[in-house]
């Protein structure tokens, strides 16, 4: 028998981020601790530690874990020796979540995810370790950024953040005790409105993550982009699906992200040839999304030049 569905309220960030502290004043809330069976996960020791005696309800069960010993047993396993019914993580921030999240069982679902950054050395961690900072960004629905000083400049924490995650909520903390919501709306650099909504060459990581995240605001248009011919396993003829190299982080992290798309004289391209695509789109279901996703039907297809950079970025 299938078990039931288990929360999970997961917190991100480097060391000394603010985590520990966000944790241990949520389970003090009455409004989050209602008495739930709660198992903490910590895989970070810091200079805070739990106050069990602080929590309204001491149903909260904390385990100190190493990311080595880490399996879906293990943590089942944990899940039923303390009759757990939901489980708040927080997560070492020289691991990848990613990682963490392999190895969690499949009935733990993430109920939300959280990631704190201390926002004087934010900037330094993206550009000395992008991938980490990249991570969590990625399937974080808000940052919190602390220990800001007043009249900071929020513009690159802004668009490092969106860079990543278009949909993250961002959280400035002052020094001075002040919070504030980043309101900077980011307009995408494409007409959706056009009777062709035409990509450039730089928009490409860009174009593909927002109609895959949000593939109804694209369905019944025409859209116009460049990109590499690759083939579909399994797949029957008449489909390909032009897309693009993407780094999303680092060389280390350069993944193909195409479109399957409709056309009749798709074998006939050869694999990796520039083309320009112009095609409608619609929403149905595809393998290559394992659910739900944009599928395109070529109006045209035209041999391209290569674009100026072989790999595309957000």
């Amino acid at each position: 028998m299938a078990m039931p569905d288990i929360p999970m309220y997961v917190f991100t960030g480097f060391l000394e981020s603010g985590k520990t502290k966000f944790i241990q004043e949520t389970l003090e809330d009455e409004r989050f601790n209602t008495g739930e069976r709660t198992l903490l996960l910590v895989f970070e020791e810091g200079e805070e530690e739990y106050d069990v005696s602080a929590y309204p309800h001491k149903e909260v069960y904390e385990q100190v874990l190493d990311y080595e010993d880490l399996s879906p047993e293990l943590l089942t396993g944990l899940q039923k020796k303390y009759r757990a019914e939901r489980v708040v993580v927080e997560l070492n921030g020289m691991h990848l979540a990613a990682d963490f999240y392999l190895k969690t069982p499949d009935h733990w679902k993430i109920a939300q995810e959280v990631m704190f950054a201390d926002a004087t050395t934010f900037l330094s961690y993206n550009a000395n370790m992008r991938q980490l900072v990249v991570d969590k960004l990625a399937g974080a629905e808000m940052l919190v950024l602390n220990r800001m000083a007043p009249g900071t400049d929020v513009m690159p924490y802004h668009k490092i953040a969106r860079a990543v995650n278009r949909k993250i909520d961002i959280l400035y903390e002052y020094t001075d005790g002040s919070t504030h919501y980043d309101d900077i709306e980011d307009p995408l650099p494409f007409d959706l409105n056009a009777p062709v909504v035409e990509i450039r060459d730089e928009d490409y990581a860009l174009f593909y993550r927002d109609i895959t995240e949000e593939p109804k605001k694209y369905a019944g248009k025409t859209v116009k982009f460049k990109g590499q011919v690759a083939r579909l396993r399994r797949e029957k003829e008449g489909m390909f699906a032009p897309g693009r190299f993407v780094m999303t982080c680092c060389e280390a992290d350069i993944t193909f992200m195409g479109l399957p798309c409709k056309f009749a004289a798709a074998s006939g391209l050869a694999a990796r040839s520039w083309v320009w695509v112009t095609a409608t789109v619609e929403v149905k279901f595809h393998t290559l999304y394992k659910g739900v996703g944009p599928i395109l039907t070529a109006v045209n297809v035209q041999p391209a030049e290569p674009a100026e950079q072989n790999v595309a970025t957000f």
